[in-house]
């Protein structure tokens, strides 16, 4: 069987599809490009806001065209919320959120049987919907490379924020035990992987009993020769506490992504978010002071509804304090389904659309002032790719850096910053390897 997948959404997602191409892989299969003559396309599919979902509905209407004779095979957030729209495209297997491997092996049965008739009848009885207790999977989905792989070990969210699907489609949080998830780390150290993403759709959950630094200890242990990347993170649970078991762990990337979305209280009350503004300079400054040349990173929804000129320069005047390296902007998007669809006082898409310009152009400053302050520093620095002669990678604290000379592809080295041309920074490996 010749298959295809593609991916929409999430590292979450990414992490899926790329188990269940091992799987198939490992069952004989081959996993080609599209419009190659694919025998099954894998879609996965993302709902997490109308957008994404518009995209999900484009992919299913133009890989039934690029591959006419191929199975469609539908699965994640979106065919979970809307299996019906999904069959409606043209899907012609169509699974939710979960029960990957069942999924990839009711491919393979289907695709073996070879009638013709590729009507499954869509989602059969729900058997594909998120699961209970956590679905493990082979670690290192969604990685193309040896450089770089993610190890999921949470799902579902207990939150329910004002704005998100997510906890409609994935469920509630349940996680991959810790000896588990070490044993996982450990087969991903072996195979060359230098460095291991932990992943998740909220990670700050983890056993649901604040045990993310211990799990965390327990891959780094495991991994000894690979660097540990933590995804997004909860500003809740960014403490002293929380920062020192972190900061004992050698391994580990100074990079931290903080799920920011406001920098205004009154905002984050609407949005159902659980902390204040203080909370977060506060978990900022907690974070620098065991990391003092970390990177920090955000997310950021602008012209949530009822949010008033002056809740949003509450935002920048927050976000411009916080100083981050680096940020994720999004104009909000109204989710059908979601409480915040249906609040009253919606902000004009212009309005939206003119703030997330503005939080991007002091976002910007920010990244270059980041990247004149690690100007003369020596970072570790993982090289990915060569392009033009030239390799690039990125540091622990999340620069991607650019060197003239030397460099290898899955090596790490140490690189004296140098500073930016043309928005890339660039660098001098010290000692080669």
């Amino acid at each position: 069987m010749r298959f295809c997948s593609t991916t929409l959404g999430c590292k979450v997602n990414q992490f899926e599809t790329g188990a269940m191409a091992g799987i198939l892989i490992s069952r004989g299969h081959t996993q080609v490009k599209q419009g190659e003559g694919c025998d099954v396309c894998i879609i996965n599919t993302c709902a997490v806001t109308a957008e994404s979902a518009r995209k999900s509905r484009q992919l299913i209407r133009r890989l039934r065209k690029i591959e006419p004779g191929a199975l469609i095979a539908v699965c994640g957030c979106f065919s979970q919320l809307e299996p019906a729209t999904a069959k409606a495209l043209g899907a012609d297997l169509i699974g939710g959120s979960g029960n990957r491997r069942e999924f990839a092996l009711e491919i393979e049965r289907i695709a073996a049987e070879d009638t013709g008739d590729k009507d499954t009848g869509g989602n059969t009885g729900g058997r594909f919907c998120c699961v209970d207790p956590f679905e493990e999977l082979p670690p290192g989905g969604g990685a193309t490379t040896r450089t770089r792989a993610l190890l999921k070990i949470q799902d579902g969210c207990d939150n329910f924020c004002a704005y998100c699907i997510v906890p409609y489609v994935r469920g509630r949080v349940r996680s991959l035990p810790i000896e588990r998830a070490a044993e996982q780390a450990r087969l991903l150290d072996e195979q060359g992987f230098r460095e291991i993403v932990v992943t998740g759709i909220e990670i700050a959950s983890y056993g649901k009993t604040g045990e993310l630094p211990s799990v965390a200890k327990a891959i780094a242990d495991a991994a000894p020769r690979a660097r540990i990347r933590l995804g997004s993170l909860d500003p809740r649970i960014v403490t002293e506490d929380f920062c020192g078991a972190l900061a004992a762990i050698p391994n580990l990337c100074d990079h931290f992504h903080l799920s920011l979305q406001s920098g205004c209280d009154e905002t984050l009350r609407r949005m159902g978010r659980k902390y204040s503004a203080r909370d977060v300079l506060d978990s900022i400054k907690q974070l620098r002071r065991c990391f003092p040349d970390c990177g920090i990173t955000a997310d950021l929804i602008t012209g949530f509804p009822g949010e008033t000129d002056a809740e949003f320069e509450l935002t920048m005047r927050l976000i411009r304090q916080a100083g981050f390296s680096g940020m994720h902007i999004f104009p909000y998007s109204p989710r059908p389904g979601t409480r915040a669809a249906a609040m009253p006082e919606q902000v004009e898409k212009n309005v939206r659309i003119r703030r997330a310009r503005t939080a991007a152009a002091a976002a910007e400053q920010m990244s270059r002032d980041f990247i004149a302050g690690q100007t003369g520093k020596t970072v570790e620095v993982l090289f990915e790719r060569k392009r033009d002669g030239l390799w690039t990678g990125h540091s622990g604290n999340y620069l991607e850096v650019t060197v003239k000379s030397g460099g290898g592809k899955n090596q790490i080295y140490p690189v004296k910053i140098t500073g930016a041309e043309n928005g890339v920074v660039t660098g001098e490996i010290l000692v080669s390897r």
